[in-house]
């Protein structure tokens, strides 16, 4: 069974103020200069296969992550194409210089910013909600895996070696602390790892390593605590259990050179492999067990995201007419949607359930998404209003994925204290009941703002940036008597004015 996460969970150029590279892919780290790669988006708990567990609040188990979570986005693959310039007029040169003057030096794009954002909140929605139908609506598992892809592909211009320790070491630190806290609180509750029927033995305490590195599934107990605790008996399945997401990261991350060298010498069998293997694994043709048989289903389904991100920063993806690639993906959406229709599981429509519909869907998804994407170097219009919350959530997309499901659970026993208020009547008691889990979505922000200011910056020290407790890309106020122009940015501001004057200075005392 595959479950969609966001998600998730490479190091870009520092600079002051906003590192946006590190943003989704749980988290992919971009490039070698401090700009962030990350996760995303939506996280769903992956957990072996007893039967799936329903929340007191709506939570599920398995459910999905954010989503490839957390790297920062590079300039489209139009935007890096080479151009021909035409001939041009004195004015008109002047004019093109004037409109370029305000792109951005790290080249981020902010559209693929938006879809990380998108993309955690659909998660955390998702595991709250467990409404099916968003699955279909924005498959967020599928985005970040094309999105950590395509700044995969840009970092692999370097040594390979390289680029795979910074994402491992963008990916560990922040594991360790999350890691650290729920295996204590397990522990807490009588958690006997070695008496657990399910995990017990030597194996269970060799995969415990699990939490330190993602290589395979963590163990949790399925059931911990009693009914009359703070939290939920399935806390810690439903807490652990977004770790599946950063095993996958970390696999496709292992894999890339050797799937970037196939791409560039194969490219459609290499795009189109992952379907063919998810339509093996994926529908009961072959059966692998366990969470061997998981792992494998979940590199298929999101392989084909990923090697299209690889497209999209070759350019490849442009090369293709627009409308053959737009009636080609609805094409292959309107196959996962046949095929799930005879194929429900519990959920019914959550294709979370449905392998072979999840890797259509989502691949043709992506497919439109990318050949739309307009590369903005700043959000347009309305948009603008949510530019430091986007850039808030791509620079914590990973301490958002790895917290948001603990902090979910979290809201009930607070949430219940209102049942205790004197004026809480039978009237408001019902209307407390049938708004509940509103409630919940509206405490959970509060509380993973919380989050983020009591361990996401952990994310830059494993970025080896200063910590930043609030990192909404506000710029610093400039001095009196400067000014920040179309350009002003990183690296501009008062001492980038003054540099001019210095230099002319220096060469009248010269002559």
């Amino acid at each position: 069974m595959t479950h969609d996460q966001t998600t998730g969970p490479g190091g870009l150029p520092e600079e002051p103020g906003y590192d946006a590279r590190w943003v989704m892919s749980p988290f992919d780290t971009s490039d070698t200069s401090p700009l962030l790669d990350a996760p995303h988006a939506s996280g769903a708990p992956r957990t072996p296969h007893p039967p799936q567990a329903s929340g007191a609040f709506g939570t599920r188990v398995p459910a999905e992550n954010p989503g490839s979570p957390f790297e920062e986005p590079s300039a489209s693959a139009a935007s890096r194409a080479p151009s021909v310039p035409a001939p041009t007029t004195p004015a008109a040169a002047s004019t093109a210089s004037t409109a370029s003057a305000p792109k951005k030096a790290n080249g981020r794009d902010r559209y693929l910013d938006l879809l990380r954002t998108l993309a955690l909140v659909r998660v955390v929605a998702y595991h709250l909600f467990g409404w099916a139908w968003l699955t279909v609506l924005f498959p967020s598992m599928g985005v970040m895996f094309a999105l950590a892809g395509s700044l995969m592909a840009r970092s692999l211009k370097r040594p390979a070696l390289g680029v795979i320790r910074g994402r491992i070491r963008r990916l560990l630190p922040p594991l360790w602390v999350f890691s650290a806290v729920i295996l204590a609180m397990m522990f807490a509750a009588g958690w006997n790892i070695s008496e657990d029927p399910d995990n017990g033995g030597t194996w269970g305490l060799i995969e415990l390593f699990n939490y330190v590195v993602p290589i395979g599934a963590p163990p949790f107990p399925w059931s911990i605590g009693d009914k009359s605790g703070l939290l939920e008996q399935t806390w810690a399945v439903q807490s652990a259990g977004v770790l599946w997401y950063l095993r996958a990261y970390l696999w496709f991350v292992l894999a890339s050179p050797l799937l970037l060298w196939a791409f560039r010498r194969a490219p459609w069998v290499t795009l189109l492999a992952p379907l063919g293997l998810t339509a093996v694994v994926g529908t009961g043709v072959v059966t692998i067990p366990g969470e061997t048989g998981n792992a494998v289903s979940d590199f298929a389904v999101y392989g084909g995201c990923w090697v299209l991100g690889f497209a999209h920063y070759e350019g490849m993806l442009q090369k293709i007419p627009r409308y053959v690639a737009v009636s080609c993906s609805t094409l292959l959406m309107a196959f996962g949607l046949w095929w799930a229709s005879g194929h429900l599981g519990p959920d019914g429509w959550d294709l979370n359930d449905i392998p072979l519909a999840q890797a259509t869907w989502s691949f043709g998804f992506v497919v439109i998404l990318l050949q739309y994407s307009p590369s903005w170097q700043d959000l347009p219009g309305r948009l603008k209003r949510w530019d430091k919350l986007v850039t808030l959530s791509n620079s914590r997309a990973m301490t958002i994925y790895l917290w948001h499901n603990l902090l979910i659970m979290a809201t009930v026993p607070i949430l219940d204290q209102l049942y205790n208020l004197p004026f809480m009547n039978d009237r408001m008691v019902g209307l407390l009941d049938a708004t509940y889990m509103v409630w919940m979505f509206v405490l959970v922000w509060p509380l993973i703002g919380l989050a983020i200011l009591a361990v996401g910056w952990i994310e830059d020290l494993a970025a080896k940036r200063s910590p930043r407790l609030w990192p909404t890309g506000s710029k610093k106020p400039t001095r009196p008597g400067t000014h920040a122009g179309p350009g002003a940015g990183a690296g501009s501001g008062p001492a980038s004015h003054s540099r001019p004057r210095a230099r002319a200075r220096a060469r009248a005392r010269a002559r």
